[in-house]
């Protein structure tokens, strides 16, 4: 397998985490020197360093063979909070991840993005680039929250085959479900889900083990404590913390009760921006982490009851890293690593559906062989895979 665009490695995680590790990493990239090395404090040293495209113009640069090609190409050219760059350079670097295609010899491949890529341009580019080869694709949104995942992120999926139709593999069924969704809805909704499907995992779930943040600096404690710190925040950030302590208050609680601890271009702001200054609740997942989470202002990143932001063990619990994956890097880079990052859970997900997709063009399932009920064993309900952190392959 080869892992482009890689960060921290959460698409690796998760498909490291499938039994016997069938999938192995054995080439990776990243632009950013921080997240290379934390992928190979990880996973050894595979992951080289470098822009994509230099490197493939580079003759030196040797692509090794590959069974499957994952990555996400940088979103930031199709989100939702970039609507004036339609001519984003960003959103052409599928280009580069498909030529790593051609030259691996790969005959899978699966790409991450946000969802706004479906039913973009380039989505109908990459169709067209995977139908001139022999692939066959299929396109989907998956919430992170239905694989076990502690957040309602959500995430696009591109995943092509030359030698079975993944959309009879694809969307993987769902392990876990809205515990809000009626009787009514659920049955109608069956044959999405697993036969032992589990309610979603909550912020409770993930992080009420924790104790209360030390100090303000990484700590040269084990994990899970070496990232459970906080800020020092001023005192009007904890006047207005304390000014909205029920679990659920966002920004127009801030404005209605301490309108003088509003910001005035929050006042102005009448509408959009819910989630801003906003606290968690306990047992809800939590909202999509991005790559400043320790910022209340930025999103729903107030813990559910103290008055702080939520520390990056605990945006790290809320992606589904294991306490045992280890990040490298400042503050500022670990988080953007976090943020970032596929949560490895749902990447586990897919990786079941495309091993089966290769078990079936392998010839070790018989003609119209489907997913079925017996998927959800694979899946975690509740409790952390086993995954062992490796310095050398």
């Amino acid at each position: 397998m080869i892992d482009l665009f890689c960060g921290a490695g959460g698409l690796s995680v998760g498909f490291d985490w499938l039994t016997d590790h069938v999938f192995q990493t054995v080439w990776a990239n990243d632009y950013n020197d921080y997240a290379v090395n934390t992928f190979n404090a990880n996973f050894g040293g595979i992951c080289h360093p470098g822009d994509i495209v230099d490197m493939l113009n580079d003759k030196g640069t040797v692509i090794p063979s590959a069974d499957v090609v994952i990555g996400g190409p940088p979103c930031q050219g199709f989100s939702l909070l970039n609507k004036q760059r339609s001519d984003d350079p960003r959103k052409k670097l599928w280009i580069p991840f498909m030529e790593v295609i051609d030259r691996s010899g790969a005959r899978m491949f699966v790409m991450e993005n946000v969802p706004q890529l479906l039913g973009s341009l380039e989505h109908e580019e990459i169709i067209n680039w995977a139908a001139d080869r022999g692939f066959r694709v299929w396109s989907g949104t998956l919430l992170a929250a239905d694989y076990g995942v502690s957040q309602t992120r959500k995430r696009a999926f591109v995943v092509g085959s030359m030698d079975v139709d993944p959309g009879r593999f694809f969307p993987p069924l769902r392990s876990h479900f809205d515990p809000r969704l009626a009787p009514t809805q659920l049955t109608l909704l069956a044959g999405a889900y697993a036969s032992n499907a589990q309610p979603w995992r909550t912020v409770r779930d993930a992080i009420s083990d924790l104790p209360d943040p030390e100090g303000t600096e990484i700590r040269n404690e084990a994990p899970p404590l070496d990232l459970q710190f906080g800020r020092n925040p001023t005192a009007k950030s904890i006047a207005r913390y304390r000014a909205i302590p029920r679990e659920g208050m966002n920004r127009f609680d801030l404005q209605r009760i301490v309108p003088e601890l509003t910001p005035e271009c929050w006042i102005n702001k009448k509408s959009g921006g819910t989630d801003l200054f906003g606290r968690l609740w306990w047992d809800r997942p939590a909202f999509t982490i991005r790559t400043e989470f320790y910022k209340p202002e930025k999103g729903r990143y107030l813990h559910p009851e103290q008055h702080r932001p939520i520390t990056h063990r605990e945006a790290a619990r809320f992606q589904a890293f294991p306490d045992r994956f280890r990040f490298t890097g400042t503050k500022i880079e670990i988080a953007r690593q976090i943020g970032n990052a596929v949560p490895p859970l749902l990447a586990k997900a897919v990786a079941l559906q495309v091993h089966r997709m290769w078990s079936g063009s392998q010839g070790t399932h018989v003609d119209g062989y489907f997913p079925g009920e017996e998927a959800a064993r694979d899946y975690v309900s509740g409790q952390e895979p086993a995954y062992e952190t490796r310095t050398s392959r």
